[in-house]
């Protein structure tokens, strides 16, 4: 009898151990990476919404103008008859008319 009582507490045991670290998972989850997944997938959306004419941001900080989409790829206006074509990956924001 005391070897089935001593086998029942000692997976209880197991899962009181293992309880905190479980919590600090379901912590980290709803504090980090659910809010990242948020912002990654609108970060997706605003880049697959880009058309000709929108102004954005570049990660390097370059403000500039897209004047051609392409598949993975953008061609943008950053001054008077200056084109460069770059990654879409590498637009952190677009600005939103006033």
């Amino acid at each position: 009898m005391t070897i089935l009582i001593a086998q029942a507490t000692g997976s209880a045991d197991i899962f009181t151990q293992f309880l905190p670290l479980i919590l600090l998972f379901l912590g980290m989850w709803f504090l980090i990476i659910g809010p990242q997944r948020k912002r990654q997938k609108e970060h997706d959306k605003m880049l697959s919404e880009l058309k000709s004419g929108d102004e954005v941001v570049t990660s390097g900080g370059i403000f500039a103008t897209v004047t051609n989409v392409k598949e993975d790829r953008l061609v943008v206006r950053i001054a008077d008859n200056t084109k460069v074509e770059l990654a879409k990956n590498f637009v952190s924001k677009k600005i939103e008319s006033e």
